[in-house]
């Protein structure tokens, strides 16, 4: 599970066996099986979904994502190989 960032309590990374799907990042928060659980492709940048993060915490993701969009573009190319 290859971490790309971390924002706060949220971490933002990949799961090693996903490079088959169009390119993507999953964000958590807390490290517990009650956690909040989300995933954003990231071209465009679209919520595929969000488990536990209210309105105001997925719109904050978003736009970090959004912020930081070619750094996660570019480590996604780098773990998986894939432009």
């Amino acid at each position: 599970m290859p971490e790309v960032f971390r924002v706060g309590s949220l971490v933002f990374f990949f799961y090693s066996n996903e490079g088959q799907e169009p390119r993507h990042v999953h964000v958590r928060r807390g490290s517990g099986s009650a956690d909040a659980t989300g995933k954003w492709w990231l071209e465009p940048v679209v919520m595929a979904y969000a488990d536990g993060f209210n309105v105001r915490e997925r719109t904050r993701i978003e736009s970090i994502i959004l912020e930081r969009q070619q750094e996660l573009l570019d480590a996604w190319n780098k773990h998986f190989g894939q432009s």
